[in-house]
């Protein structure tokens, strides 16, 4: 539906609407209002987390056999991909995807509720060794309530990959997502019920910062999972830290991507796109530093800047559209600024760089120009900072120590990519790169299976794989004595020793 809002009122923020707050939602190719939703309190957010609580302390849910559950999960992919249509649709208007690349990726998220249920239904209890007649094993247990907050970028696919698991393994959950996106979130409640999912196991709260505060701060929340800022994650994790709660983050990225002298410098400069371009940049671990050996340096920079000038950008809805916008005003102004550090600093940008000239009504959208950054070096912010933005930073470099150093030196430690046809140094270097995920000869290649998540400002733990699974779980150890005597301590001197 459209929602318009009083003229007074600035819509990037929360406003009063009947009573009560609202936040309006923007489509970002066009500036427009696309709905309104509500703006949860603090104290809002505290009723939903406690209706969780109920449901999970008497309610059914966590009671079902791993049987029950993991048809119900299966029933939910079935949903899902039955509306899958319908989703994309809606997140494409919503994030400014265009729907070719929308499509894609909403087309997988069934996957990953498939993969869960499989890792639950194949759940093996583990038996212990023991010295004695002793019988030892473990078993696994739901945490509670488990909080996720996801971001506005990959609103569908983030949420997928931590719900599967915690509904796998007997939560309940209290879902946070962006204020920004929320749209395919709260589409999904109607097909969690219709697959089966008994009411108050999965809640959304919708909101900035002050809802997501309360999520990670509250007492009952046993675990938050988060994809978002560094900063955003450094507070939360202070919060979840104070009452020993659990916390997986993924957090911000500087993805360097390294290509080597022996590969055709036209293959490369084409991952490299679509490393850095794919969802106009906004993507953790965009493809942002190209590290390019300095005999294939200028080939690369030619292709990709041919390739970077050439891509369409237009409305998302359609299919010959190959770039949309980007989130909002605030983050294209962010981009922009960092562009400009680079000419500032004696960069050339070969392509981009600029605002572009769209017809209405995309004229009031928030794109920006696909941008190539040459003559750049490792002291420039647009090669230290993340940019969020469809900006490929290119660097040269001499020989492969060098480059290890350079994608080294940075805060953060997501993801990396090497581009070479020399099998042995690909995975030499892979070993050699401090980062979650390494992909050799490709980008953002995901699957369910795949654990994902960074180390130093990047984040701590993973999502998804068989880790995340077992992460939404606390693991009990249960010893039993089987011997047919009983054990007397203090009047048989012979069992002191047994």
């Amino acid at each position: 539906m459209t929602v318009t809002a009083p003229a007074s009122v600035d819509t990037s923020q929360p406003y009063e609407r009947d009573g009560r707050l609202v936040r309006d939602i923007v489509d970002p190719s066009t500036g427009a209002t696309i709905e309104s939703v509500p703006e949860f309190t603090a104290a809002d957010v505290d009723v939903a987390v406690e209706r969780a609580a109920r449901a999970f302390e008497t309610g059914a849910w966590p009671a079902l056999t791993p049987t029950q559950r993991a048809r119900i999960l299966l029933r939910i992919a079935d949903e899902i991909e039955q509306s899958t249509e319908e989703l994309y649709r809606l997140e494409a208007a919503n994030n400014g995807r265009p729907v070719t690349e929308t499509r894609a990726q909403l087309s997988r998220v069934p996957e990953w509720f498939r993969y869960n249920a499989g890792l639950l239904a194949a759940e093996r209890t583990s038996v212990l060794p023991s010295d004695g007649p002793y019988l030892t094993y473990q078993r696994r247990a739901p945490l509670g309530v488990c909080g996720i907050i996801t971001p506005f970028n990959h609103p569908m696919l983030i949420l997928a990959r931590s719900l599967s698991a915690a509904l796998a393994t007997g939560n309940t959950v209290v879902i946070k997502p962006s204020e920004l996106t929320p749209l395919t979130t709260l589409a999904l409640m109607p097909i969690l019920e219709r697959a089966g999912v008994p009411d108050g196991v999965v809640s959304v709260v919708t909101g900035a910062a002050e809802t997501g505060k309360r999520l990670t701060e509250h007492p009952l929340v046993a675990k938050i999972t988060l994809t978002g800022g560094t900063e955003t994650g450094r507070s939360a994790a202070v919060a979840t830290a104070r009452r020993f709660a659990r916390m997986t983050a993924e957090l911000g990225g500087k993805t360097p991507l390294l290509v080597f002298d022996d590969i055709d410098a036209k293959v490369a400069a084409e991952g490299a796109a679509f490393a850095a371009f794919v969802a106009a940049g906004q993507s953790c671990v965009a493809g942002s530093r190209f590290l390019v050996q300095r005999d294939v340096y200028d080939g690369f920079v030619a292709h990709l800047t041919d390739i970077a000038s050439a891509i369409r950008l237009g409305d998302p809805s359609e299919a010959a559209t190959q770039m949309g916008p980007l989130i909002s005003e605030r983050q294209r102004s962010k981009v922009a600024a960092l562009v400009d550090s680079a000419r500032e600093e004696g960069a050339t940008i070969t392509t981009g760089g600029v605002v572009p000239d769209l017809p209405a009504p995309l004229s009031d959208g928030f794109f920006y120009a696909p941008t190539v950054i040459a003559d750049a070096n490792m002291d420039m912010r647009v090669a230290r900072e993340e940019i969020f933005g469809p900006v490929a930073v290119v660097i040269p470099f001499d020989d492969e120590a060098e480059v290890l150093a350079m994608a080294n030196d940075n805060p953060y430690g997501l993801g990396a990519g090497v581009w070479t046809r020399d099998i042995a140094r690909g995975h030499r270097v892979a070993n050699g790169i401090r980062a979650g995920m390494v992909w050799i000869n490709d980008h953002h290649r995901l699957e369910p299976s795949l654990p994902w998540g960074g180390i130093k400002e990047s984040g701590i733990g993973k999502d998804a794989g068989i880790e995340s699974f077992q992460e939404f779980s606390w693991l009990k150890t249960v010893v039993t004595r089987i011997s047919e005597t009983s054990v007397d301590w203090y009047g048989g001197a012979d069992e002191r020793l047994n």
